[in-house]
């Protein structure tokens, strides 16, 4: 899966308000952690797995994460960095 939390990219569309640098979190259904990340490129391994999906953030500051997921439940928070506020989009992609 490849999971994604943009905002900055929103801007051209018209939101005027959208989340300057959100983060993503993914737990599970027990409310574990299995997932975080900050800005896509943070982590150089996860970084080529999605760029190399073709479905890499547009910019820098937009989380992304490369993950494995085993059936079940999960939910995702995007939050903004530093407790800011905004409009973000989460989006999840199932790729091969």
């Amino acid at each position: 899966m490849i999971l994604r939390a943009v905002g900055p990219s929103l801007r051209p569309y018209g939101i005027t308000n959208a989340l300057h640098d959100p983060t993503l979190e993914l737990r599970d259904s027990q409310g574990a952690v299995v997932g975080f990340n900050n800005n896509w490129k943070d982590d150089s391994t996860q970084a080529s797995e999605i760029a190399v999906s073709g479905l890499a953030p547009t910019n820098l500051k937009e989380s992304a994460l490369a993950i494995t997921l085993a059936p079940g439940n999960y939910t995702a928070i995007v939050r903004g960095k530093n407790n800011s506020a905004g409009v973000a989009l989460f989006e999840a992609y199932n790729v091969q």
